[in-house]
């Protein structure tokens, strides 16, 4: 029976990229150094150079498209309430409907 899979931080995996793409040792020394097999250490090269123009890219990061949800739950409160308040005044709803004259 196999064990789990071995997982490795993000700074773990950078740090053997930017090495293997620094050329200064071999895939063997690499291999050795980091206990990495050299198939991983050649994908993590390929997705930093693949993806290092997105590091320097204007505007929003995809990945962290944030959205305040409490205030949006908060905003439909509101506009339950000015709803429920609205509904509960018959004539002032045909006034609304007909341009507030």
């Amino acid at each position: 029976m196999k064990g789990k899979r071995k997982q490795y931080k993000p700074e773990f995996k950078a740090q053997v990229a930017l090495a293997a793409l620094q050329g200064d040792k071999t895939m063997a020394e690499l291999t050795q150094e980091y206990g990495v097999h050299p198939t991983m250490i050649n994908a993590w090269r390929r997705q930093l150079l693949e993806h290092a123009a997105e590091v320097f890219a204007r505007g929003k990061d995809p990945g962290q498209e944030s959205v305040d949800v409490q205030a949006l739950y908060r905003k439909i409160g509101q506009l339950e309430v000015e709803r429920d308040f609205l509904a509960s005044r018959p004539g002032l709803m045909s006034r609304i409907g007909r341009g507030g004259k």
